[in-house]
């Protein structure tokens, strides 16, 4: 998967629109980033990559582009 396609993920888990994010958007200036949502992103890379995302590892995330570090190299950047 590109980050691409997984940013636009992303953004239809934070309920924005198509091509909000870009990477360097910091998690706490979204309201929804939550408990429930945090639900979510642990589902949703277990769906589209087959893995569960260390809770310690993703409690220490601060950014889009450090969730998109706990996929360890699993997304491309073309």
């Amino acid at each position: 998967m590109t980050k691409e396609v997984f940013l636009q993920l992303l953004d239809e888990l934070l309920e924005l629109e198509p091509g909000t994010l870009t990477g360097n958007e910091n998690l706490k200036d979204y309201e929804i980033w939550d408990s429930m949502t945090v639900l979510g992103f642990i589902a949703l890379v277990d769906e589209h990559f087959g893995f569960t995302v260390s809770t310690e590892r993703l409690a220490q995330a601060k950014t889009v582009d450090d969730l998109v570090a706990l996929l360890d190299g699993r997304v491309s950047y073309k």
